[in-house]
C-alpha cells in the first residue's frame, strides 16, 4: 500500500501540482482556491459524500450540536459550499437565524437552488474580511474551512470579533492522520480520492490539492492553540475518522 502512495507522490503530475500550490500566497492562493471550489461545485456534495463513505452527514450533525445555540439565535456559516451545515442548524433549531456566506458564487447559486426553501441568507463573503458589525451573532460555524483559508489567523479573530460575549464558535475540518493507521488513511488520501474526483467530479487536480491540504495543516492541538490565542475560551476538540477529521469547538469571553 506505500508503494502506491509513494508512486503517485513521486509522479511528475503530482510534484508539478504540489509545488505549484507551496508558491501561491495570500490572494493568489485564495483566488486558486475559489475557482477550483468553483470548477467542483456541481458534484461537491456527492463527493463529500463518497469521499466520506456518508460519514461528513454525522460529523456536521456533531458540529452543530457542539454549537449548543439557543432557539432564535443568530446564527453564521463561514465558508458554507452548498449549505449543509446552515441546513443542519435550521433542522436543529428551527428557530434560528442562520446566514451562510462563501467565497464561490457557483457555491451559492448551486445552495440557492437546492436549499431555496429554507428560511436562510446567502452572502458571498471573505472570512477574512466578514461584511458584518462587531457582536451580532451568538454562534459561528464552519465546515471544512478552516485548512482552506490563507490567513487562518484572521478568520479566527473574525470570528471572535462578530460574536457576542458568551458565543460560541465550531469548526469542522480536516487534521493531519498519526498513529498506526496513518498508512491506510495516506491511501485512501492520495490515491482513491483523487480517482474518486478524476472520475466523478472531472478533476483530479482538485483532489489531489484537497489531501494535500490536509497533511499540510495544522495539528488539532496546534488548531486549538491558535483559537486560544485569537481569544477564545473552554477551546476543545474530538477527532474523528481514524483521527484524520477534528470537531473544535470555543467560547467568546
Amino acid at each position: 500500500m506505500k508503494a502506491y502512495v509513494l508512486h503517485f507522490m513521486e509522479s511528475r503530475a503530482a510534484k508539478d501540482f504540489l509545488r505549484v500550490m507551496a508558491n501561491l500566497k495570500g490572494d493568489e492562493r485564495k483566488g486558486y482556491v475559489r475557482d477550483m471550489f468553483g470548477h467542483i461545485a456541481r458534484r461537491y456534495d456527492l463527493m463529500n459524500r463518497l469521499m466520506t463513505l456518508g460519514q461528513d452527514i454525522r460529523w456536521r450533525r456533531e458540529t452543530v450540536r457542539r454549537l449548543g445555540v439557543e432557539p432564535g439565535v443568530r446564527v453564521l456559516d463561514v465558508g458554507a459550499g452548498t449549505g449543509d451545515v446552515s441546513r443542519e442548524i435550521l433542522r436543529q433549531h428551527p428557530g434560528a437565524h442562520v446566514i451562510a456566506c462563501d467565497l464561490t458564487p457557483a457555491m451559492i447559486a448551486i445552495g440557492q437552488k437546492r436549499h431555496g426553501e429554507q428560511p436562510m441568507a446567502w452572502v458571498i463573503a471573505d472570512a477574512e474580511h466578514l461584511p458584518f458589525a462587531g457582536q451580532c451573532f451568538q454562534g459561528v460555524v464552519s465546515g471544512f474551512l478552516l485548512r482552506n483559508v490563507s490567513r487562518l489567523d484572521a478568520v479566527l479573530r473574525e470570528q471572535a470579533r462578530i460574536l457576542q460575549d458568551g458565543g460560541r464558535m465550531t469548526g469542522l475540518d480536516t487534521t493531519p492522520p498519526h498513529g498506526l493507521l496513518k498508512p491506510f488513511i495516506a491511501f485512501h488520501l492520495h490515491v482513491i480520492i483523487p480517482l474518486l474526483g478524476r472520475l466523478v467530479a472531472g478533476s483530479a487536480d482538485a483532489y489531489t490539492y484537497l489531501p494535500d491540504s490536509t497533511e499540510g495543516f495544522l495539528k488539532a492541538e496546534e488548531l486549538a492553540e491558535k483559537m486560544r490565542i485569537a481569544g477564545f475560551k473552554q477551546v476543545g476538540f474530538v477527532r474523528r475518522m481514524l483521527g484524520a477529521v477534528a470537531i473544535h469547538w470555543g467560547k467568546k469571553g
